[in-house]
């Protein structure tokens, strides 16, 4: 079976939102993938992200 995906989204962006964001999802089973910045073109601050998470389907 294919993996199961999970994407979150997370705003504002500081360490502290991106910290509870993955440790809240990881502690649920779910790998993390990878985190996506979104940013304006008149600030180089995030945003946003899109955290993505991954795990196998349940049997």
């Amino acid at each position: 079976m294919p993996p199961i995906y999970k994407f979150v989204e997370v705003s504002p962006v500081t360490d502290e939102t991106l910290e509870r964001a993955v440790n809240a999802w990881v502690a649920q089973g779910w790998t993390l993938e990878g985190i996506r910045f979104i940013t304006h073109e008149a600030s180089k601050r995030p945003a946003m992200a899109f955290v993505s998470f991954v795990r196998e389907p349940d049997s």
